[in-house]
């Protein structure tokens, strides 16, 4: 049983993962708020799966790249709830995810604003390359190589993964048996200017 959660963009996400079953999930999009929002979510999509949070098996959260304050909001209830809980917290890039059962290579792409994008190659969902800030420009649009998200050429440019895609390939990596590190935050690029100050998500009681 996997809870997975996201908060890198102007929204709130969870999902709960019972094998290959959703049980419960939850999107709710906002500009702010996600600090005090977030974890009364967990325990709204824990009750509608019938679940504790004594019943998880593992975690898994968004690492970004995205809002940073709402990326540190996610990754450090994580943490928080891993160690409280005992359980194994898998952190997930949104590049990743958005890679997921994609066949063949594919060039995964966020915008980053101000004219510049995240890009990450990845073949058969398998990561190739680290991640980094590029621009349109500077593209790997080799023949053979699809690119999915903000600068796809073609089709709905799908730019945020559906959240029980993280719990997927948590549950992926636990079985082969991978390292499951502390989550980080993915940030890729330095921030703009001082970090906004958010209070804390509360752990559990």
């Amino acid at each position: 049983m996997i809870l997975a959660f996201d908060t890198s963009g102007p929204y709130c996400a969870a999902a709960l993962l019972a094998g290959d079953e959703v049980r419960a999930h939850r999107h709710d999009d906002m500009a702010r708020g996600q600090a005090e929002h977030l974890l009364p979510m967990l325990d709204e999509v824990l009750a509608a799966g019938g679940v504790a949070y004594s019943d998880l098996t593992a975690l898994a959260v968004c690492t970004g790249p995205g809002n940073f304050t709402g990326i540190r909001i996610s990754v450090a209830a994580a943490r928080g709830l891993g160690m409280a809980l005992g359980v194994p917290v898998a952190g997930v890039s949104m590049l990743e995810a958005l890679a997921h059962n994609v066949p063949g290579e594919v060039l995964v792409t966020l915008d980053a604003r101000r004219g510049a994008i995240y890009a990450q190659g990845f073949r058969d969902g398998v990561a190739v390359a680290a991640p980094e800030l590029t621009d349109q420009d500077s593209l790997d649009l080799s023949p053979g190589v699809t690119v999915l998200g903000f600068a796809a050429p073609d089709g709905p440019r799908v730019t945020i993964a559906p959240t029980d895609v993280f719990a997927r390939i948590a549950a992926t990596r636990i079985a082969d048996g991978a390292p499951i590190p502390r989550p980080a935050p993915l940030y890729i690029r330095p921030a703009d200017a001082a970090l906004p100050s958010e209070a804390p998500p509360r752990m559990l009681d």
